[in-house]
């Protein structure tokens, strides 16, 4: 059986914006890692230095690493005809934060469109990730493209497209388990970008999620439509080696600001998140 402590981990923004909450609760579920997004409400990228300081201190001090930095490279608020110069430094300011936190992966996304005829949307997006790539090989990281918001999230022949066109082992999948039923799709579909993935998945989100009255509605790991179960036990029995990252988006969806309820309330449903995701990876012997 695998070792929680080494593959588990977790978006602990969603429990609580204060980086000593966030290390707690990470703590509690008897991890050793966080997936690191937010701090007090700014993207790890973008911090400023001295920020950045306090929060590798706090980090080594509690004997905390980084499992993975959440950017905001390429994500649903920045599409296509936003500066580049903007990705390019969050990649090029991350790349030492993410070696003292002893991480060496950073999510990206594939810039939504912004009215571009498809093929110039593809164009560009395929030359920017080809750029940042190359810069990850040069710096010996890894870019985790999620399928989330962007044109490689627009169908799974999109994302093998794309993965196999800029071809590098600095460009891997973080497969996130309910993201296309979050986004309208069907369960079937969620398996056809599960296996566009397949031979490219780093990292895994565990998130769930179904409709309700023409809404969608995040769930705890089971209770949503998104096969994740059935998803883990499928690339666990690939010979999957990464980690497995809660990503709840129940109460707190940092993409949307939509955090009304008290840390009480999300830190206690990240506690539950936190420990279906252990049961799950104990069930499926990991």
């Amino acid at each position: 059986m695998g070792n929680k402590r080494l593959r588990m981990t977790g978006f602990a923004d969603e429990a609580s914006p204060r980086l000593e909450a966030q290390i707690a609760v990470t703590r509690e579920a008897g991890w050793n890692s966080i997936e690191l997004r937010s701090i007090d409400g700014i993207n790890i990228c973008t911090l400023d230095d001295a920020a950045f300081a306090v929060v590798e201190k706090t980090m080594l001090e509690a004997g905390m690493r980084a499992s993975c930095f959440a950017s905001a490279i390429a994500n649903w608020a920045r599409p296509i005809t936003t500066d580049f110069a903007i990705d390019l430094a969050d990649l090029k300011r991350a790349i030492p934060r993410m070696s003292a936190l002893d991480t060496s992966l950073i999510r990206i996304m594939s810039y939504p469109n912004a009215q571009w005829e498809e093929k110039d949307w593809r164009n560009e997006v395929i030359r920017r990730i080809g750029i940042l790539t190359r810069i990850a090989e040069d710096e010996g990281i890894t870019l985790l493209l999620e399928n989330c918001d962007g044109w490689a999230s627009e169908s799974p022949d999109n994302l093998g497209y794309l993965l196999e066109t800029i071809d590098s082992s600095a460009l891997r999948v973080v497969f996130d388990s309910g993201n296309t039923i979050s986004h309208g799709g069907s369960k079937e579909l969620n398996w056809a970008f599960y296996r566009a993935a397949l031979p490219y998945i780093q990292h895994f989100h565990i998130k769930d999620c179904r409709w309700e009255a023409g809404k969608a509605v995040h769930t705890y790991p089971g209770e949503g439509n998104a096969d994740v179960l059935a998803l883990m036990r499928d690339l666990n029995g690939r010979g999957y080696q990464g980690m497995f990252s809660i990503e709840p988006h129940i109460h707190s969806q940092i993409h949307t600001d939509t955090s009304g309820d008290s840390e009480v309330v999300q830190v206690e449903m990240f506690r539950t998140y936190a420990q279906i995701a252990n049961s799950i990876f104990d069930q499926l012997q990991l």
